[in-house]
């Protein structure tokens, strides 16, 4: 049921508790001279198997969404669908198998505007070791507003979130996202 809650406020929520200083995600909030987040977190894994997590359908199953749609293709769909609400995600700008994948992300359905214009994500996987692998999450393309404020808030939030639930899909294995919705009932 937690992690079916937590799929749900990042989807729909414009508040979060936040994370919590013992989370594993660092999270850096630049504003100059280019406006981004950055995200950080170790995976106790391979690097194939965490890039399988983002390029496979099924491997973002695993971890992120019951439902997802992807195109492994430049212009392709990376989407994550939640139950009841838009999708989240946006399409596959470019990608290099095991070392980066960049997005032209969509914000929350709350944030419109976000939304309709974009942000760019770039996730890049660096190898520690044949067991670790780091993902690092840079978020950059913000622009200034009042919409564009809360949804760079709200994300610096979120993703620190799913980076957290990406981890956490190594630790104790896949989601059963059955037993998930049977609990959320």
């Amino acid at each position: 049921m937690y992690r079916m809650c937590i799929l749900v406020l990042l989807a729909t929520s414009s508040v979060f508790g936040g994370t919590t200083d013992d989370s594993p995600v660092k999270v850096t909030k630049t504003s100059v001279p280019q406006k981004r987040l950055d995200f950080e977190v170790e995976i106790p894994a391979p690097v194939n198997e965490v890039w399988n997590c983002f390029s496979t359908r099924e491997g973002m199953i695993s971890w992120i969404t019951p439902d997802a749609e992807i195109e492994m293709r430049v212009g392709g769909d990376w989407l994550a669908k939640y139950p009841g609400v838009l999708p989240g995600g946006g399409k596959i700008v470019s990608f290099e198998p095991e070392q980066f994948i960049t997005i032209h992300a969509m914000a929350p359905e709350q944030f419109p505007t976000v939304r309709k214009e974009g942000t760019t994500a770039v996730f890049t996987f660096i190898v520690l070791d044949e067991h670790h692998t780091i993902v690092h999450l840079s978020q950059v393309g913000w622009k200034s507003g009042e919409e564009w404020e809360n949804a760079y808030d709200h994300l610096s939030r979120g993703n620190a979130i799913l980076l957290t639930q990406l981890r956490n899909r190594f630790l104790n294995g896949p989601v059963n996202w059955a037993d998930e919705m049977k609990s959320a009932k």
